[in-house]
Formats: C-alpha cells, structure tokens, sequence
C-alpha cells in the first residue's frame, strides 16, 4: 500500500508540533468509560512520538453530538484516563480549531501532550469542510493518522488535514493496514471465515468478497437461520430474513460450490423458549427448531466442528458472535470459536460485528490471536476491496 509510518527513517521528530488523530470514540455510561481498548491501543503511538521530541495534540471524535457542542460528549473522560494511563497530567483544549487553539498549537513544547475537544463539536469535521480542515491544521507541523476506525470516512481530520500537512501514519494504522492487507493478499491456506451476527443483508458484499478468497465460511449467529430456512428446514421462532433474503442466500450456496468455497452450517443448535437470562434450554437439530422455540447458540457438535476446522486452518478471519454471548447460557458456541483461536497455530485476525467484546466476555485475550482489529467497519470495508480514504490520502502523500 506504500504507507510511511512514524518509525521509518526520513523524519526526526525532534521539535515537530503533531496533531495527531486518534480514534478515542469509546463507550460511556454517565461519563464513566466502560471499555478503553482503544485509548490503549493509541498508546505505542503517543509515545513514540513524545519520546522522539515531537509535541503531540491528539484529536478525536466521541459519539455523535450532530455538528453541535454536547457537554455529554466531552473528550474530559478520554483526556483523564488518557493521563491516568500515560502518569501525567494532560491539558483537555476548550475547542479543536480557533486562535487559542492553533496559539497552543505553535507553543507546543518537546515532549508536550495535550488533547482537543471532540471534532464533531463542529459539522465541518464530518463533511470534510475546507475551511474547518484548514483551520484544523492550523500550527502544527505534521499530521500524523492513527485513527483505523475512522479510515473508511471521508472526513476533515481524517482525509483534509492529511492534503494540508505532511502526514503519516501511526503504529496501529501501519500494522492494520499490514495485517488485514496480508490477509487478503496472500493468507496461508487453508483460509477461513467465521461469521457471525444477527443478518445476512448487513453482511452481504463481506460474504462475497470472502466466497472469492477463502475455502471454508462457518456460519453462526442469527444470520445462519436465514440460511437454514432457504434450505426448506423449520427454524421455529429464530430470528430470519424473509424469502428475498432468503433467496440471495441460496445464490451464496450457490456461488459458493463454483467457487470451490464450502459454506458450512450449524448441524445442531442451542434453542430457547424466551429471550432472557434463567429461560429454558435445549440442544436441537439445526433443520428442526420446535416451534414456539428461538435458536440462541450454536450447539455443542457444531462447536467442536468448528473448533476442528479452525485448528487445522492456516488463516482465520472471525466476523461476529456464534449466539447472544451477553446473555448467560447463551454464549458457549462463541466461547468455543475464541478459545479455538486462541489456540491455533495459523494466522487469526478478528474484525467487525463486536468480536473484541465477545473475545472479553468469554474471557479470551485479545493479545491470543495473531490481530484484533480496533475498526469494524473501516476492517470490513478493506476485506470488501474497498478503498479507504484515510488509507488513501497517506498512500498519495
């Protein structure tokens, strides 16, 4: 892809003054951080760049504010256990762009690092407006984009402030980059896909991009009873699509056999009689969901199946859950599938469709597998064969 990252020659950071985008969009509740995987994973960058000389402001997003300030969405949170994990105290700026702003910019010191207020404050940032780009890049000298989640948007901190300042990128993006490339450029056979999730339509252009690469796609989650219905077989009270969706997963099955790919389906499953923590359960045949019944997981073969199957492999991508893993009892068939990969010897990248947070729940660590990507969508999109436009701009720059 052609990518300059921080750690290759031809830059000395010494006295440079960075802003830096990170992807900091983690999940509150009452202001309170529930998971910072992703301030974590921005680490190795930050200080890379503060222990070469650079002075750092990092710029972020966080949730959806519509282009308006939302003191609800404050990087506050971010900016304290940013320092809470990095020891220092860390200076939160009242805005992302203006005269005070781009004024502490040009002070930035050696070894400084503050962080800015959240970029959607502004409707300029998601539009990819000239002139919030433009007053974005104000005072720095160098642009430096780690943010992978947010690579597949077009907006200004991601694609405009990169044609604005020399840019490259940062060590979770290189390594993304890197590593999803790989895999879909030359993965050690044989390759498979494990998907999950609730939908076949949400997965669509996925699941074709992965007819075309892989030898084996195991189907769970909710999505494989849209599958098991377009086969005729009785799925009881199971979340599926209708017969239009249907339709276009026998043309998956069908396109799938002529390209020497085997879709392969749960034999049995996990059913329950309500969708709740403390309901009734009980391992059916997959073609046979009593009625009144709705599959949950996937049962105790197909996870052995599955298990085998991903041990041998010499690569394997892991899209979504094989059940409701937030609900106890439901979450066994998923448990199964991460442990196997953690076990495995071949390459096993996870992305997309909250396989980090079901890797946590059932107590796997991501550090197991070969990579957990940090972005879903932006992960799906490059397997999909689309460009990215935050990957884009680096690779021109």
């Amino acid at each position: 892809m052609g990518l300059r990252s921080i750690d290759e020659p031809g830059r000395d950071w010494r006295g440079a003054r960075v802003l830096l985008r990170s992807d900091l969009n983690v999940p509150l509740d009452g202001g309170t951080i529930t998971d910072d995987t992703r301030i974590a994973a921005s680490l190795p960058t930050i200080r890379a760049l503060l222990s070469a000389g650079a002075g750092v402001a990092v710029c972020s997003h966080l949730g959806r504010p519509k282009g308006q300030p939302n003191p609800d969405l404050s990087l506050a949170p971010v900016a304290e256990r940013l320092g809470s994990l990095l020891a220092r105290d860390i200076e939160l700026l009242p805005d992302c762009i203006g005269p005070e702003v781009t004024a502490r910019a040009r002070a930035l010191d050696e070894g400084e690092l503050v962080v800015l207020e959240n970029l959607r404050f502004h409707a300029g940032e998601e539009a990819n407006d000239p002139d919030f780009a433009e007053a974005l890049a104000a005072g720095y000298t160098d642009y430096v984009d780690d943010a992978f989640g947010a690579a597949h948007r077009a907006h200004a901190s991601v694609v405009g402030v990169a044609e604005r300042l020399p840019a490259r990128a940062g060590l979770l993006l290189a390594r993304e980059v890197e590593q999803i490339g790989s895999l879909m450029a030359d993965p050690a056979r044989p390759f498979v896909a494990v998907l999950g999730g609730a939908k076949v339509s949400d997965k669509l252009p996925l699941i074709e991009a992965l007819l075309e690469r892989t030898d084996r796609i195991l189907v769970g989650g909710a999505m494989c009873f849209t599958f098991i219905a377009a086969l005729g077989d009785e799925v009881g009270a199971s979340l599926h699509e209708g017969p239009e969706v249907q339709e276009l997963a026998r043309e998956l099955m069908r396109k799938a056999v002529n390209l020497n790919c085997a879709i392969q389906l749960p034999v049995d499953v996990a059913v329950a009689d309500r969708f709740e923590a403390g309901a009734a359960l009980q391992i059916v045949p997959s073609d046979a969901v009593p009625d009144g019944w709705m599959g949950v997981d996937i049962g105790p073969r197909t996870s052995a199946e599955f298990a085998e199957v991903i041990e041998q492999a010499g690569t394997v991508f892991w899209n979504g859950p094989m059940g409701a893993f937030e609900i106890p009892g439901f979450d066994d068939g998923t448990r199964a599938v991460a442990e196997a990969l953690a076990s495995a010897d071949g390459i096993t990248l996870a992305g997309g469709g909250d396989s980090a947070a079901a890797l946590s729940a059932v107590g796997v660590e991501p550090s197991a597998l070969t990579h957990v990507s940090t972005g879903g969508g932006a992960a799906l999109e490059m397997i999909e064969g689309k460009v990215l436009p935050g990957v884009a701009v680096l690779s021109e720059a």
